[in-house]
C-alpha cells in the first residue's frame, strides 16, 4: 500500500466578472477550497475578508477582478484580488500594524477594509503600472485569526 502525501502548499485562482454576484461566488469559491484542505478554523474570516476585497474591486473598478488563493505552508494562507483601478485604498496604503481608524459614526460604507486590517496577519496593496490595475491582499495563519487589537 502506497501512502499519499498532500502538499500543504497550493494555489487557486478565479477570473471575476464585474458582477454584483462576484462577492458571493468568490465566498462560495473559498469556502470549497478551505473545506477540501481541511482549513475550517480559518474558515469564516477568510470568507469575510476575501468577501469585501472583491466587493470593493466591484463597486471601484470598471471591469472583472481576479482572485487568488495561496497556501503558504505552514498553515498560511493569502488571499489576494486583483481588479483594473490604480487606486490603492485606505488602509492598505499604510504600512501594517497601522492601527486601524474608525469610519465616521454615520458612515454608510468605508468599514470593509478596516475589518481586513484588524483581522489579518498582514495585508498590503500593489499598484501595478500605468494601465495594470492594483492588487490588494492580506495573510492569515492556521492558528492566527488576525491581530484582533483593543
Amino acid at each position: 500500500m502506497v501512502t499519499v502525501a498532500l502538499p500543504d502548499t497550493w494555489v487557486y485562482a478565479l477570473r471575476l466578472p464585474h458582477d454584483p454576484r462576484a462577492a458571493r461566488v468568490a465566498r462560495m469559491t473559498v469556502r470549497a477550497a478551505l473545506n477540501g484542505h481541511g482549513m475550517h478554523e480559518v474558515l469564516d474570516v477568510i470568507e469575510l475578508l476575501t468577501s469585501e476585497l472583491v466587493a470593493n474591486a466591484y463597486q471601484y473598478a470598471k471591469g472583472p477582478a481576479s482572485l487568488r488563493l495561496t497556501a503558504l505552508g505552514g498553515g498560511r494562507l493569502r488571499v489576494s484580488v486583483w481588479d483594473a483601478n490604480p487606486y490603492i485604498p485606505a488602509p492598505f496604503d499604510e504600512l501594517p500594524g497601522t492601527k486601524p481608524r474608525p469610519a465616521p459614526v454615520d458612515a454608510v460604507s468605508g468599514r470593509g477594509l478596516l475589518l481586513v486590517q484588524a483581522w489579518a496577519d498582514s495585508w498590503g496593496g500593489d499598484a501595478l503600472g500605468p494601465g495594470a490595475g492594483k492588487l490588494l491582499w492580506f495573510e492569515v495563519g492556521r492558528l492566527g485569526h488576525g491581530r484582533q487589537e483593543a
